[in-house]
């Protein structure tokens, strides 16, 4: 029996493949490029899943090699770059899935907005329109206020976000988002400060398990590049179901019934406000936080998810264990990309340290502004999220990720 895998995330194949040999199933990869999971696929036995090098993009040349897949009962597809393909596959397949209009609109983050703004829950609606002449502008700040943010309807990474403070900076943005590729539509909403947070959740059958949240500190205003995370977080109890009943309400508004999600949030003075909903397990290390926190294997509820069965993770008693953080590891200036020095001393420093490669020797870094620009992740654990942060910064502080100006020849490159 066969669970086909759309792409994935960078870190937690492993994980997955483990999951589905628990649960007697066989897991395929279908990948443009399996050098972008090098990193797992090395630490896996020989075997342990098959990939398929193919065109993930070919929605038509996907859906005709699957059909002679033997054995397939479901499809995962984690990523948001894939997210609509895969739904479209699912339907097409009539495999295991959420209805393509519902992941259609998680990918549509000004379409979400209203929805919450129509069933209550956020203060603003999302403004459209590039806002070039006189009388739109004036519109859009009447609407959005000011600070707002511009942002891409479908953008991912947060690639394609713009802080505006004032005039002068929602013209510059404007000018810098007419010459980006995005991927939907551009769109302005209120600038909610506070700290932000994920909440990792499970839903099934309409019921949501908040499993726990994850901090997200950011750079500096004006950017929004991801920095630190941290899981999880400590909210006091009665905060914590709080949460849990109001994500409970966000998924619901939006028609989110089944499987993982990762809801961005900020915590203002006036209770939490949905910066993004995104219908997947978390990126970078969150699934491996999860995994090592919680003390299960949460992939084994993808997996189950994916065969249509109600993930035992919904009501299991979770043995717990250490909180974890990470650090990105961004280089100090674009370039190509020539190594990390300060690995031979994660050893010696608290936290069980280490680093887990995202890049390889010889890609070239442009865009150090947003999360396109690390090139790896300094993990660390401790009994708190609190102090596995320090411990995972403290890692973080001993490397130095290395590139050189474009034009000279990387070792290995």
């Amino acid at each position: 029996m066969t669970v086909a895998c759309l792409e994935s995330l960078t870190f937690g194949l492993g994980h997955l493949v483990r999951a589905a040999d628990r649960l007697g199933e066989r897991l395929l990869l279908l990948t443009r490029d399996p050098g972008y999971y090098a990193y797992e696929l090395d630490r896996l036995p020989t075997g342990a899943l098959d990939v398929v090098v193919t065109d993930t993009f070919d929605v038509d040349g996907v859906e005709a090699l699957l059909r002679r897949t033997p054995g397939l009962r479901g499809l995962i597809s984690s990523t948001d770059t894939w997210t609509l393909a895969g739904a479209a596959l699912a339907e097409r397949l009539a495999l295991p899935g959420l209805d393509p209009a519902v992941l259609r609109l998680t990918r549509d983050k000004a379409a979400v907005r209203d929805r919450l703004y129509e069933a209550g829950l956020t203060r603003a609606r999302a403004v459209e329109g590039p806002a070039r002449d006189r009388e739109a502008r004036g519109l859009l700040l009447k609407e959005a206020g000011l600070p707002l943010v511009l942002k891409d309807t479908a953008g991912t990474g947060s690639q394609n976000v713009w802080l505006v403070r004032d005039e002068a900076e929602l013209d510059a943005a404007l000018a810098q988002a007419s010459g980006r590729d995005l991927k939907g539509r551009l769109f302005a909403e209120p600038y909610f400060g506070g700290p932000v947070y994920s909440a990792e959740t499970l839903t099934w059958a309409g019921r949501t398990r908040l499993l726990g949240v994850s901090s997200r500190l950011m750079s500096p205003e004006p950017h929004f590049r991801e920095e630190i995370t941290a899981f999880p977080v400590a909210f006091p109890a009665p905060q914590r179901i709080s949460l849990e009943r109001w994500l409970d309400r966000v998924l619901a508004a939006i028609g989110y019934s089944d499987r993982f999600a990762h809801v961005e949030f900020v915590l203002t003075t006036d209770g939490p406000e949905v910066v993004e909903v995104n219908p997947r397990i978390g990126g970078a290390l969150v699934g491996e936080g999860l995994c090592r926190a919680l003390g299960v294997n949460v992939y084994e509820a993808m997996v189950e998810a994916a065969l249509g069965r109600r993930p035992g993770l919904m009501d299991a008693d979770l043995p717990g264990g250490p909180a974890v953080a990470f650090v990105l590891g961004y280089p100090a200036a674009p370039g190509v990309f020539t190594g990390v020095t300060g690995l031979d001393r994660l050893a010696g420093l608290p936290g069980r340290p280490a680093w887990y490669p995202v890049k390889r020797t010889g890609e070239f870094i442009e865009h150090l502004g947003d999360s396109r620009g690390y090139a790896g992740i300094v993990y660390a654990e401790a009994e708190t999220a609190e102090l596995a942060t320090h411990r995972a910064v403290a890692a973080a502080g001993a490397l130095r990720v290395r590139t050189e100006p474009a034009g000279r020849e990387a070792p290995g490159g």
